[in-house]
């Protein structure tokens, strides 16, 4: 017990010296606001021992020195006046308002009997002030690059736009520049299908194949069309070209197996060599398993049909009319099924055969009902390159 105590007293001490050194290292190297977080962790609990007393002067020294050096840097941004400046200026405001609001949380403190008095002061006016200055110089940088007509410029507008919205909310009808920036900015993707195959394939497989809502893929600055819209400037086609469709016989293999097996059928009296009846030693005549063997002939059918649908998706800048990328689609769809019947002692078969024999013969799908089970993965595999796909503009 002793020797548990000691060793959580070490580790406690250890813990402390670690905690402390880490926070000086922060100091020194001028990560003032991580040693003021790690200090204001260390003062949550128990914050009047006097343990803690090293973490309150060293939150005293990191807290003075990063003031001084923020409130510098206001002074030589406001002398610079370059409006540039103005969103730096407001943020180190909200930094020092945030900063102070946190240690106002852990106080009052106290250093060896006295409170500490750390100097706080009301930046208030001044975030309200460079909120406004901040939210009037950027909202006309974001009108601007939304007067380019260039997509990627307006997605920069959006930015700015959203920026200003969380800090100065619909600021100057922020909110409808935010849509119109949003609609400028969005690629447009027109999808198609194009039966290369020389075969008929499902109507159905080629809604199924154009139908985006089930994908669930439109990105925010992309959205997928299967319809053509004729108020919409498509910027970009995505093509899936069905190249072959590989269909296989219907195949029924069968095999026939003769299963033969020993089994306790009953019990008889045990005889001696003379056919006399044994008794033991109480005078009960003995009996024994009756061991027979039974037979049965198995027969097991398998009935096989499978798909293969090869494809390439191609997208192509409709802006240029260059092909961007390309992307072969091999998809497989397998129709299997096991049946089987027996003829003599069913005893005979184990689990797995007498779990066939209540299947039955199924009819074999159409190719049509092939092709369209194909589809379910030529889907999954459309996602897969749609998500991991991203526009660029040649």
């Amino acid at each position: 017990m002793k020797q548990l105590l000691l060793t959580t007293v070490l580790l406690l001490v250890l813990t402390s010296c670690s905690g402390r050194k880490q926070i000086e290292s922060a100091i020194n190297h001028g990560n003032y606001d991580q040693a003021i977080n790690d200090a204001l962790k260390k003062l949550e609990n128990n914050k009047d021992k006097k343990r803690k007393q090293d973490y309150i002067v060293m939150l005293e020294d990191a807290y003075y020195k990063v003031l001084e050096g923020d409130l510098l840097d206001v002074v030589h941004l406001k002398k610079d006046g370059n409006p540039e400046q103005y969103k730096t200026i407001y943020e180190t405001y909200l930094d020092l308002e945030a900063r102070q609001n946190a240690i106002k949380r852990v106080m009052p403190l106290q250093i060896n009997g006295r409170n500490l008095d750390l100097k706080f002061n009301d930046y208030t006016l001044e975030i309200i002030d460079y909120r406004y200055k901040t939210s009037e110089y950027l909202i006309g940088q974001g009108i601007m690059l939304l007067d380019s007509e260039d997509k990627h410029k307006a997605r920069q507008a959006y930015d700015i736009f959203s920026y200003i919205e969380r800090i100065n909310p619909n600021f100057e009808d922020t909110r409808s520049l935010m849509t119109e920036a949003h609609n400028k900015g969005t690629d447009y993707v027109m999808v198609s299908i194009e039966n290369q195959t020389r075969q008929i394939i499902p109507q159905q497989l080629e809604a199924d194949l154009l139908n985006f809502d089930t994908y669930g893929l439109n990105q925010f600055w992309t959205v997928y069309h299967a319809q053509h819209i004729s108020e919409v400037n498509y910027d970009f086609a995505m093509q899936l070209q069905l190249k072959r469709i590989n269909i296989s016989p219907e195949q029924v293999n069968s095999r026939q197996v003769l299963k033969q097996k020993n089994i306790v059928d009953g019990w008889e009296y045990q005889t001696d060599t003379h056919g006399n009846v044994m008794v033991d030693s109480l005078g009960n005549k003995i009996k024994i398993d009756k061991i027979v063997t039974i037979r049965a002939r198995y027969f097991e059918v398998n009935q096989f049909k499978s798909t293969q649908v090869i494809a390439d998706v191609v997208y192509t800048n409709l802006r240029t009319n260059q092909t961007l990328d390309a992307f072969a689609i091999d998809s497989e769809f397998v129709f299997e099924h096991f049946y089987a019947t027996v003829r003599g002692d069913r005893r005979a078969l184990n689990r797995q055969e007498h779990a066939l024999t209540r299947n039955r013969r199924l009819l074999f799908p159409s190719d049509a009902q092939m092709v369209h089970d194909t589809g379910e993965d030529i889907k999954l595999k459309l996602k897969d390159i749609i998500s991991s796909y991203r526009m660029r503009r040649g």
